[in-house]
């Protein structure tokens, strides 16, 4: 078994901004030159997440419309007490979400459905540069 680790930054624009990072991800694979294994997809940071979904026009509004009903950013939390930062909610759609999501590979390609894409999801207040990190265990 061989462990090899990537990353990669993603630019993003924060208050639940979703970048597709599939073909990022596929990429490592490629060079990693594994054929069989797991992929762990990872962001350094507890206000992003990562996971997956069909990434198409309209989820990309109900995502966003979710989080604001159900954690949304206008109300306080204890958080924002402590640090005075405003990103109280952030902390907490990460929570909800995670910050990894592991897929499995063969034949060295990704093991997704047909609309199924690995998703980075910045919650932050701000922008930010997130870092990706991608650790393959394989074959």
């Amino acid at each position: 078994m061989a462990v090899k680790s990537y990353n990669f930054t993603v630019e993003s624009g924060g208050y639940c901004h979703l970048e597709d990072i599939t073909s990022a991800v596929a990429g490592c694979l490629d060079k990693s030159g594994l054929r069989d294994g797991i992929c762990c997809v990872a962001v350094a940071g507890s206000t992003a997440g990562i996971s997956t979904l069909e990434y198409e026009p309209g989820l990309l509004k109900d995502i966003p419309e979710f989080y604001e009903k159900y954690l949304p950013s206008g109300t306080s939390y204890h958080h924002d007490e402590t640090w005075h930062d405003g990103n109280g909610f952030s902390h907490m759609r990460s929570f909800l979400l995670k910050t990894s999501h592991t897929v499995p590979f063969s034949d060295s390609r990704l093991i997704l459905g047909t609309w199924q894409q690995i998703v980075l999801a910045d919650f932050d207040n701000k922008q930010r540069t997130r870092k990706v990190i991608v650790q393959l265990v394989g074959e």
